[in-house]
């Protein structure tokens, strides 16, 4: 069952291991032991920065460097990061120690963000840079795809609370409406208000986190901000 786990794992990754015991290690948070991802952690937060930076300054040639500082640091901040974990459905492959497992580590973003990093770091010590670079800008492509300079560094929810304040409104109140599934494959129902709208929005996604900005850039669509 865990092997058939492990195949998956690489089939949505686009890359198969050549040894098991280093996609395991890549796996594995310090909560389980003194054999952690750490080392891989660091190794691959760094390769990221690189690939990332690079392929921002290609597509942006007349970027100055401020911007381009700032592009990157979107691209490889902790919460991209846990989206792009989710997206390859790790929660259910970590490696973690029980206090963690009964916290609901599989879903912290902390976490998944550091699992992603280790996993390039383990990548890299396979196969090398270039292995890396393919790999890493087809996981980002549509990310990249979707930037351009006027890309605000600011998530929806922050850009709403600054809105209302500027209008001297309430903040925001976000509701869970609904949590549906079981344990790591939970989905979040948030529903959003503002005293600016009767309308209240809706957005669901496996985190609450994620669900509350998704509602928040479905309110700042309805006000035309």
């Amino acid at each position: 069952m865990l092997v058939l786990k492990y195949q998956q794992l690489e089939q949505r990754l686009g890359y198969k291991f050549e040894s098991q015991r280093q996609l395991q290690l890549a796996l594995t948070h310090r909560s389980y032991g003194a054999t952690n991802n750490e080392r891989l952690e660091f190794l691959g937060d760094s390769i990221l920065n690189f690939i990332v930076g690079e392929a921002l300054f290609r597509r942006f040639d007349a970027a100055r460097e401020g911007q381009l500082s700032r592009l990157r640091s979107q691209m490889v901040k902790g919460e991209t990061l846990a989206e792009l974990a989710r997206e390859f459905e790790l929660s259910d492959c970590l490696i973690l120690g029980e206090g963690e497992l009964k916290s609901g580590g599989r879903q912290r973003d902390s976490i998944l963000a550091d699992c992603v990093e280790a996993l390039i770091g383990a990548i890299y010590l396979e196969s090398g840079l270039d292995v890396c670079r393919v790999l890493v800008l087809r996981w980002y492509a549509h990310r990249l795809d979707e930037l351009s300079l006027d890309t605000s560094a600011k998530d929806s929810k922050s850009r709403l609370q600054e809105f209302l304040q500027a209008q001297r409104q309430p903040l925001p109140e976000y509701s869970v409406t609904d949590v549906s599934g079981e344990g790591h494959a939970q989905f979040f129902t948030i529903e959003c208000r503002v005293t600016l709208s009767r309308t209240p929005t809706v957005a669901q996604a496996s985190s609450r986190r994620e669900a509350e900005k998704q509602a928040a850039a479905a309110m700042l669509e309805l006000l035309n901000i």
